[in-house]
């Protein structure tokens, strides 16, 4: 065998141990992708769950309920794809498609959940930051069209508008029955300035009457 031979085959024999480390390299970034993807899914799929159940019945509607059911189903369906034999998974993916096939007909079987404190509003407050989330990933994902989703931006400021409202209401109804009329009127008051302060406050002119009405 010819020294020519000899460094054709030890440069081929580098070549190949370099490409079976890249290849190495390519299926663990794969591995490792397809597990930082399932962790995502899998924590989107909990917080679409964490809303649609703990989400306080006042301020629910079907086409809420729909919508967060249709996001979930979507990462869910996203899931399977890592996952195909998991019959969990289509299991729920089955629960999911019969609930999104009702409608707005869907049951809404969320028990009231008044905002009495300060800590309530904010766990409420968490709640609809962690939905504008997911709609704003929806969008990223290409699964909502951009006029839906702006729809339910407006949707999400809206509620929380609501929470605001029902907040200071019953904290001034509660300073009431405890005989602090001083405080009564502070919350009344702190109510109406903050609809006073919003972008488009003619639409919450009633909630504005009534709670100036109080004070």
């Amino acid at each position: 065998m010819t020294p020519l031979m000899i460094a054709l085959l030890v440069i081929a024999g580098i070549v190949l141990l370099i490409a079976i480390g890249y290849m190495n390299h390519v299926v663990e970034n794969n591995k490792l992708e397809k597990a930082r993807t399932r962790v995502e899914l899998n924590d989107r799929i909990r917080r679409c769950g964490e809303i649609t159940e703990t989400f306080p019945g006042q301020l629910m509607t079907p086409a809420l309920k729909l919508l967060l059911t249709r996001l979930e189903l979507n990462v869910t369906q996203r899931l399977l794809n890592l996952n195909k034999s998991d019959p969990s998974i289509k299991a729920r993916i089955a629960e999911l498609q019969a609930l999104v096939a009702q409608g707005e007909s869907i049951p809404v079987n969320n028990p009231p959940g008044p905002i009495l404190t300060e800590a309530k509003a904010k766990d409420v407050r968490f709640l609809l930051e962690a939905l504008h989330g997911q709609v704003t990933r929806a969008v990223q994902d290409g699964f909502l069209p951009t006029n839906e989703a702006k729809h339910w931006l407006r949707e999400i400021r809206h509620l929380l508008v609501l929470l605001h409202i029902e907040f200071f209401n019953n904290l001034g109804q509660h300073a009431l029955q405890q005989n602090q009329p001083g405080q009564a009127r502070l919350a009344f008051e702190r109510g109406a300035q903050y609809l006073r302060k919003q972008p488009d406050p003619e639409v919450y002119n009633e909630q504005h009457k009534y709670l100036e009405n109080l004070m």
